[in-house]
C-alpha cells in the first residue's frame, strides 16, 4: 500500500513544515489517519513569502521548519519622495543593502521613468533583485559594485570615488537601519542623501498554539535585528527561554550579543548557505541533527 504524506499543520499565523515522510497509524477499521506532526527543529522568521528557499534548503537535511513571520515591511516617511528625487537629481552611486530596499527602490525608479543609475549592493540576494532590470537592453540600471564582504561598514570603506570632486550618493534605507554607512561614507568625503523609504513593524497576532510550537524549537533563525527584537518581545513573558539563535550574518549576530543572548550562531559571510550551516551547527550542539533521508 502507498501512503501519502500527512497534511501540513497550518495555524493562522504560522506554517509548520512536517517531515515529508510522516508516519501513519491505524484508527477504526478501514481508516488510516496521520500521527501528530513532530515538533519543529527550527523556526524561520522572515516576512511572509520570503522563507521558501531556507525551508527547502533545510528540508534537504531532514530539518523540520515552522514558518513564523516576525516582521512585515511598510512604507517609510520618504517613500513618496524617492521618485521625485530620482527624476530631478543625479547621483554617482545608489546604495542598496537589502532585497527589500531593492524592491522599494525599483518601484520608485520605474515611477521616475527609469533614469540611468549606477548601483552598489550588499549581498548576492540583494543583487539578484536587480537581475532582470540590469540585463535589459537599455542598460539604464547598472549594478557596478559590491564589497568584499557583505556588510554595510565594508561597503562604506570600499566604495570607489568617481573623482576627486564630491561624489554624490543616494542611500534609500530602512528607517531602522543604523548610520554606519552614511557616517563612513561622509568621513571619506562622499555627499550622502539618505531616504527612509520603508520600515519594519513586528507581527503581533500570533496564535498561542503557534507560539508554543516556536518556543519548543531548539533553534530560531533570524535575518535582521528587527526580527530578533520582535522575537524577544514575543517571548518576553516566557521564563528561562535559552535555546539558540541562528543569524544570517554578523550584523544580526552582533545585535543578538548586545541584547544579552548567549547561544548565538552566524556565518562569517552572510548568505543562505552559511546561514544553513549555522542552523545545522546549532542543532548539532543541541543533539537534534538527524541524518538526511536516503532516496
Amino acid at each position: 500500500m502507498a501512503f501519502s504524506s500527512p497534511a501540513p499543520f497550518s495555524p493562522p499565523s504560522g506554517t509548520f513544515r512536517p517531515h515529508p515522510a510522516g508516519r501513519l497509524r491505524a484508527a477504526a477499521p478501514g481508516r488510516v489517519v496521520a500521527c501528530s506532526p513532530p515538533p519543529p527543529d527550527v523556526v524561520v522568521t522572515r516576512e511572509r513569502g520570503k522563507n521558501a528557499k531556507l525551508i527547502a534548503a533545510l528540508e534537504k537535511h531532514n530539518i523540520h521548519s515552522l514558518e513564523l513571520p516576525l516582521i512585515k515591511h511598510v512604507e517609510g516617511p520618504d517613500t513618496d519622495r524617492l521618485s521625485d528625487i530620482l527624476r530631478d537629481d543625479k547621483f554617482d552611486w545608489i546604495i542598496i543593502t537589502s532585497p527589500e530596499a531593492a524592491a522599494v527602490f525599483l518601484q520608485g525608479w520605474k515611477a521616475a521613468g527609469s533614469p540611468k543609475v549606477r548601483v552598489a549592493v550588499v549581498g548576492a540576494g540583494t543583487a539578484r533583485v536587480f537581475d532582470e532590470v540590469s540585463q535589459s537592453d537599455d542598460r539604464s540600471l547598472e549594478v557596478a559594485f559590491s564589497p568584499s564582504k557583505a556588510m554595510g561598514k565594508v561597503l562604506a570603506s570600499e566604495l570607489p570615488k568617481s573623482s576627486e570632486n564630491t561624489c554624490k550618493v543616494l542611500y534609500p534605507a530602512s528607517a531602522k537601519a543604523g548610520h554606519e554607512i552614511q557616517d563612513g561614507l561622509s568621513e571619506r568625503g562622499f555627499d550622502v542623501m539618505r531616504l527612509n523609504t520603508y520600515t519594519t513593524v513586528p507581527v503581533e497576532d500570533v496564535e498561542p498554539l503557534t507560539l508554543n510550537l516556536a518556543i519548543s524549537a531548539p533553534v530560531v533563525a533570524v535575518a535582521s535585528p528587527s526580527a530578533l527584537r520582535a522575537w524577544l518581545k514575543l517571548i518576553s513573558k516566557v521564563d528561562n527561554w535559552n535555546n539558540s539563535i541562528a543569524c544570517i550574518g554578523e550584523t544580526t549576530g552582533s545585535a543578538a550579543k548586545k541584547l544579552g543572548l548567549k547561544s548565538i550562531y552566524y556565518p562569517t559571510t552572510p548568505g543562505l548557505e552559511g546561514w544553513v550551516e549555522s542552523i545545522l551547527e546549532a542543532l548539532r550542539v543541541h543533539g537534534q541533527l538527524k541524518e538526511a533521508p536516503k532516496c
